[in-house]
């Protein structure tokens, strides 16, 4: 059963980390319908916020990085202690420009994200 709940949380999560990697911006609403519950709670840097348009905005100002179209990746296993799942991930720019990492935690109600916490880590140079 964990072991199942693991999985889930690990589709949803790289089906929103995808969304900041996408093609183009008008693909990022869609891949956050297939991982956000509508009325998603996003706990971002800025403070509480709610709805899939609140998360896309973030989304949408990180790909807007001034310093380029960068990547975010997972770094970490995705770990479900409980009803939440924690990982890692890792936005790096493009030409060694700047790296920024942190840890997310997230709250699953029917296969979807229903809660985000965004703990942003170190902002630096990419490592080369």
């Amino acid at each position: 059963m964990q072991e199942e709940q693991e999985e889930t949380a690990r589709s949803a999560i790289d089906t929103f980390i995808s969304a900041f990697n996408a093609s183009d911006d008008s693909y990022v609403t869609a891949l956050l319908s297939q991982a956000l519950t509508s009325d998603v709670v996003f706990w971002g840097p800025l403070g509480r916020s709610e709805g899939i348009e609140a998360v896309e905005r973030f989304v949408l100002d990180i790909r807007r990085h001034p310093a380029g179209t960068g990547t975010m990746v997972r770094c970490s296993a995705v770990d479900m202690p409980d009803e939440w799942a924690r990982y890692q991930w890792v936005f790096t720019t493009p030409d060694g420009g700047p790296r920024l990492a942190g840890t997310d935690v997230v709250h699953l109600r029917r296969s979807l994200i229903d809660q985000v916490i965004v703990f942003a880590g170190e902002i630096g140079p990419s490592a080369s």
